[in-house]
């Protein structure tokens, strides 16, 4: 009978994220990973999903269908407005969720958990999954700052778990609040390498010309000192930076302003697909030069596409790459401009990180794990 009891099929609920299938986020392909794999293994999970456009514009939307790869898609009212979407959006799938039938309902970012309470007090089993400390990160206002925080305190009152993705968060809780929390990493898929096609076609890119920066164009993953860095390394490679504004398009034309004049640096814009595919398979090198990470999904991508990786050296970067990485300073434009140069002059050494990076993280970061660990606390009680 335990055996059965213990073997129980779960209703999940999710929320947090924009929207399911999307790559607009870390968030969103880590709900993604979890909810298919949770599906497969008979569970019933439902993903509350932003109503509204892709933040990089409404030419990425995706259709509206009720089911995803067997994950049902409810789609939750939405103020469309800066700062106010995420708000709203977890505002109302909580209290949906609260009223659903559901045995455990899972809150993506700490923002959402501002509503945790609810159906925590309706009986629910409910997890956190803090993925960084949004309070911190510059795009937000003080609305928002204080909003996010409310959240982050009704996650430590009322989650029966938190998740955190790496060791800085999870001594930050401890220490901040005296709360114990779990240590589950995200994972990563062994991807297939792409030939140099469409990247070819459209931005003139082939093998090795290029270093690579992917992510949400924002000030705290440190672009701005990519690019004045960049602009005094002696090279002929391009400078690749992949990837859409958040929310405003203010900071992207910051970006490109301060890269005129120098017709190496090229913007793609967001990318998904097979264009994804062939920037991560054909760099010579990938930098993820940030201020602030939670758990940088675009750096395991890389290195799984068997990159080599110029990182700040915040713990979250550091933690993930451990030697198997270029490492600087973080916001020493000088210091970042010198691995650039060294690694330009250097193709052995690149090549030496290379051929390791790929088996290193897919051996360390793995989703079936991932997911066997959440479930854990999904059942613990």
């Amino acid at each position: 009978m335990s055996k059965q009891k213990k073997e129980k099929k779960l209703k999940i609920a999710m929320l947090g994220h924009k929207r399911v299938p999307s790559r607009e986020g870390g968030i969103e392909v880590v709900v993604e990973e979890l909810a298919t794999r949770m599906v497969r293994m008979g569970h019933q999970v439902t993903c509350y999903n932003r109503r509204g456009h892709h933040v990089s514009g409404k030419d990425f939307d995706t259709k509206n269908e009720k089911y995803y790869k067997g994950i049902r898609l409810k789609r939750v009212f939405t103020v469309e407005k800066r700062g106010l979407a995420a708000m709203s959006s977890s505002f109302f799938a909580a209290i949906r969720v609260a009223f659903g039938r559901y045995d455990v309902v899972h809150f993506h970012a700490e923002g959402p958990c501002a509503m945790i309470w609810l159906p925590k007090l309706l009986g629910k089993r409910c997890i956190a999954t803090i993925h960084g400390l949004d309070h911190q990160r510059a795009k937000w206002g003080k609305f928002a700052q204080w909003y996010i925080l409310l959240g982050e305190k009704m996650a430590v009152k009322y989650a029966d778990e938190i998740i955190v993705l790496s060791k800085g968060v999870q001594n930050y809780f401890k220490n901040t609040y005296g709360r114990e929390t779990r240590f589950i990493p995200n994972g990563v898929n062994r991807p297939e390498i792409r030939e140099a096609e469409l990247v070819t076609e459209k931005f003139g890119l082939t093998k090795d010309s290029y270093i690579l920066f992917l992510g949400r164009l924002v000030p705290e993953k440190g672009i701005r000192y990519l690019i004045e860095a960049f602009k005094n390394v002696k090279t002929n490679k391009k400078l690749v930076i992949a990837g859409g504004s958040s929310d405003t398009d203010s900071f992207t034309k910051e970006l490109k302003n301060l890269a005129k004049g120098d017709d190496r640096i090229i913007f793609t814009g967001f990318v998904q697909g097979q264009i994804l595919g062939e920037l991560y398979s054909n760099a010579y090198m990938y930098t993820l030069p940030s201020d602030l990470e939670g758990m940088p999904l675009s750096l395991l991508e890389a290195m799984s596409y068997g990159n080599c990786c110029l990182v700040s050296d915040i713990p979250e970067c550091t933690e993930v790459v451990e030697d198997k990485a270029l490492i600087f300073k973080k916001s020493d434009v000088a210091g970042l401009k010198e691995k650039l140069q060294e690694a330009c002059d250097h193709p052995e050494k690149v090549m030496e990180l290379k051929k390791q990076a790929a088996d290193f993280i897919c051996e360390k970061y793995n989703w079936d794990d991932v997911v066997e660990e959440t479930m854990k606390l999904y059942r613990r009680k």
